[in-house]
């Protein structure tokens, strides 16, 4: 009767010791169709306000941990430091509120406009400098009387800085951290065995990417929507801007010009005074195909503008 009772609590005190592997969770197709999740994705990603497309360019972006360097490396000893920046770049654009400039191919862009030809290079407004700060793998588990799992992890942080091409002044710092893991784990010899893991590296850097570009993003937007004055003719006149950066037919928009800079001596830099509102736009309608090429045709319904003041005017949101 005793070894009828001793055998359950046996293997009761078998299965405690036994090491478990985490259940990955369970994907759950969405009740919505896909063609509705699209539709909603493009509503909401059209822009509800006026937004300033900042053009932005990526100088600098740098591996300064000793984990990645060797002499299996590419001239610049940087893998990492190029694999961040083009995470990087490709989460800037994939926003779609920034014209995204390529810097760090620079000479092969140059290369190519001598042979076709081309237009010279845009500058851009603002450059997005940084660094992999810390970067590392470790490797855990836990082990049972006939079980025992493996945990592999990476992380890894960035630093992140915005600085003003006309003044060179780095008025935005971010750190991003992220880290990815994978687990396996075997009982009484069977389950699976993980050997290294190259693609943890990967991902503990697009998360820590990830972590950072939301705080990069809400920035660079706050940035006060603002146009130029392309053309003038008579009581037309063309801006660009069109419906990338929320400009809408029937709009009404302020002609401003801008007022004098003046050096300050307290800081050093150039404090630009208060502009003046010198008449009023109403966009009838839009052209251009691109981001890059759109504008707007409108008519101005209120005040003047002289040709020789066009340098000095500039086109924003109208306030009541």
């Amino acid at each position: 009767m005793r070894i009828r009772f001793a055998l359950p609590a046996a293997a009761a005190l078998v299965l405690q010791a036994c090491a478990t592997v985490s259940q990955p969770p369970v994907e759950v197709e969405s009740p919505v169709p896909k063609a509705a999740q699209v539709a909603a994705q493009q509503q909401a990603a059209a822009p509800s306000a006026k937004r300033y497309k900042t053009k932005i360019a990526i100088a600098r972006f740098t591996n300064e941990t000793s984990y990645g360097r060797s002499l299996l490396n590419d001239a610049d000893l940087d893998r990492i430091g190029k694999q961040a920046s083009d995470m990087l770049a490709s989460r800037l654009v994939m926003s779609g509120a920034f014209v995204v400039l390529e810097r760090p191919d620079l000479q092969k862009l140059e290369r190519e406009q001598a042979i076709s030809g081309g237009a010279g290079l845009v500058g851009a407004d603002t450059v997005i400098s940084g660094s992999v700060t810390e970067f590392g793998r470790s490797v855990g588990g836990k082990k049972g009387f006939l079980s025992s799992t493996k945990v592999q992890t990476a992380r890894a942080k960035v630093d992140v800085r915005l600085v003003d091409v006309k003044t060179g002044h780095a008025y935005f710092s971010a750190l991003g951290a992220g880290e990815a893991s994978t687990e396996s784990g075997e009982i009484a010899g069977f389950g699976s065995r993980a050997e290294y893991d190259a693609t943890l590296n990967d991902r503990a850097i697009a998360a820590a990417i990830s972590d950072v570009i939301d705080r990069l993003v809400a920035t660079l937007a706050a940035r006060p929507w603002r146009s130029d004055i392309l053309e003038v003719q008579g009581r037309q006149v063309f801006i660009s801007g069109g419906r990338h950066q929320g400009v809408r037919e029937g709009d009404l928009l302020a002609v401003m010009e801008a007022g004098n800079k003046v050096k300050s001596r307290q800081t050093g830099f150039e404090v630009a005074l208060p502009p003046k509102r010198v008449g009023t736009l109403k966009v009838l309608s839009l052209f251009g195909d691109g981001e890059t090429s759109e504008g707007a045709v409108c008519e101005l319904t209120s005040g003047t503008i002289e040709k020789a003041s066009l340098p000095k005017l500039f086109v924003a949101e109208a306030t009541p």
